[in-house]
């Protein structure tokens, strides 16, 4: 979920995460196989994730509660793939609105995210956004697995 330009909506995005999280868990205990789980979290965890953080810092999808979020998750067991790959890798954003040419301009945000299980992520070999697919304001976000690993 989106927080909300108002922030009306912050406490349902949080428990929506929290929610999907202990659903996660419960089901990589039960199945007693690793996770891969992707999808747009509509929060850019660290400065780096998006253009410009210093006038995002009170914005849904950038307040520091949601940030902290993933920092929970992150610390449940799971890894956030393209960061883990590429710790200082610059202006890489799986959004961008359609307002001012932002996407030619890539003033954008990474919002979108493949968490594995920590366990699982020796066998991923890569990791990388397209912003060259058109057709929405979010662009794919790839996860190559090592040959034999599926």
């Amino acid at each position: 979920p989106n927080g909300g330009r108002d922030h009306a909506r912050v406490d349902f995005k949080l428990e929506y995460c929290r929610e999907l999280a202990k659903y996660a868990l419960k089901l990589k205990k039960k199945q007693n196989k690793e996770l891969i789980i992707c999808g747009d979290y509509n929060t850019a965890h660290q400065a780096i994730d998006l253009a410009n953080p210093k006038s995002n810092t009170n914005t849904t999808g950038f307040l520091e509660i949601e940030r902290k979020w993933i920092d929970e998750f992150i610390d449940q067991g799971f890894v956030d793939v393209f960061r883990q790959l590429h710790p200082d890798k610059t202006d890489q954003y799986s959004w961008w609105t359609y307002r001012n040419n932002c996407r030619q301009r890539n003033i954008g945000w990474r919002i979108d995210y493949f968490f594995v299980s920590s366990d699982f992520f020796s066998k991923v070999k890569k990791s990388y956004y397209d912003p060259t697919v058109l057709g929405s304001d979010h662009c794919p976000v790839y996860l190559t697995l090592k040959k034999g690993q599926a």
